[in-house]
């Protein structure tokens, strides 16, 4: 077998996430796949790579030092795909829209070294900033899809998942008793007020049926999330919110029990040239913020020993 980039790539995903079973998820394969292409990669480099354990994956001697060459090969690589497409689009303004997001400050940021100054346009609806794609007013869009709620994607667009399914926390204020927890169970916010941003497509009828099915009808708000943090942090309320959000000296950001509302993200574009050459910058700015937010890195850690 010849070594090639794709190789390369699989073994720095492999490293990166720790684990087999998150490097394939990263990667779009199936993990017996990515186990199998493992095998006969250290079969041609002649010893094993990685050493496999219940909490993850570790480099071996070898693994690093192969490791320290294909880095850079693949981080090149990737440079120049970007700088390529960049070129194909005539180094024009780059036009995105996006719902709200953590990792936007990240995705802008590494987008400014391949493109002119990005334009931004933030909307609540994901259904609007798809419309605006396929009318020709944006580029890409980087939106989420309520869990039960399918967004209405107009034909011709193009979509890349970057999250399958993201669970959403929520935010409560800091001396709340729950928040004493890492998990907060519904029914102990039966009596708090809740709000919600009816605007966001799909996201009241999903927290309403979300509430339904833990068998508590608490009073409800109606209210963008701007002003929902603000009177989370005096106690008023208690939302849902991202799992990137970070927790606020006011504030506690808590997972769900039982994680009963998720999303899914996606970029959508027009084109596969545009797509491609922007999500790679959105799945590091993404992971980036995962990282930075507690109680969603230890989700994922227990999702994925190793992650």
């Amino acid at each position: 077998m010849e070594l090639e980039v794709r190789h390369l790539r699989a073994l720095c995903a492999i490293a990166d996430t720790g684990s087999l079973h998150r490097a394939a998820r990263q990667l779009g394969v199936a993990q017996p796949s990515l186990s199998t292409q493992l095998r006969r990669i250290e079969q041609e480099l002649g010893g094993a790579l990685f050493v496999r354990a219940r909490t993850g994956c570790r480099p071996t001697p070898l693994g690093r030092l192969v490791l320290s060459r294909a880095r850079p090969l693949v981080t090149e690589l990737r440079s120049l795909v970007t700088e390529a497409r960049a070129a194909a689009l005539g180094g024009r303004q780059l036009r995105l829209g996006s719902t709200a997001s953590r990792a936007l400050a990240g995705w802008l940021r590494r987008l400014r070294r391949h493109w002119q100054e990005p334009t931004l346009h933030m909307d609540v609806s994901a259904n609007a900033l798809l419309r605006m794609v396929a009318d020709g007013q944006l580029d890409v869009a980087f939106v989420h899809e309520v869990e039960g709620c399918p967004l209405r994607v107009p034909d011709g667009l193009r979509s890349r998942v970057l999250i399958a399914r993201e669970p959403q926390f929520v935010s409560l204020p800091a001396d709340h008793p729950a928040a004493a927890r890492p998990v907060v169970d519904l029914s102990d916010l039966a009596h708090d007020r809740w709000m919600i941003d009816p605007a966001v497509d799909g996201e009241w009828d999903a927290v309403r049926r979300m509430l339904r099915a833990a068998g508590i009808d608490p009073p409800v708000l109606h209210g963008d999330y701007h002003t929902a943090a603000s009177l989370v942090a005096i106690g008023e309320v208690v939302t849902v919110c991202q799992p990137t959000s970070p927790s606020r000296p006011d504030t506690a950001v808590r997972r769900i029990a039982g994680d009963p509302l998720g999303v899914r993200l996606l970029l959508a574009a027009r084109t596969d040239t545009e797509l491609e050459g922007v999500y790679p910058h959105l799945a590091d700015a993404y992971q980036e913020v995962a990282r930075q937010a507690p109680a969603y890195r230890e989700w994922l850690e227990e999702l994925v020993p190793g992650a």
